[in-house]
């Protein structure tokens, strides 16, 4: 995440030394963590996904190979 410039009170104190400051900066880290969870989880989720896809070609595969006539005239 892009640091933000630190804002300055009316007490000349920085704003990350007041209370809305420490919100600020617990709620920057509290989306940088969920940001970086989904992020985790969007991989994880992806790869799945694709080794689902790569089994169910190979069950197809094996389901047309099994599908060739065998010669006794019947038809499923």
């Amino acid at each position: 995440m892009s640091k933000r410039p630190e804002l300055v009170t009316s007490d000349s104190m920085p704003a990350s030394e007041t209370p809305s400051g420490e919100l600020t900066a617990v709620v920057d880290e509290l989306l940088g963590q969920l940001s970086s969870k989904f992020s985790t989880i969007s991989s994880e989720l992806l790869s799945k996904m694709d080794d689902m896809s790569r089994r169910l070609d190979n069950l197809e595969a094996t389901i047309q190979a099994g599908e060739t006539p065998k010669g006794d005239g019947s038809s499923k």
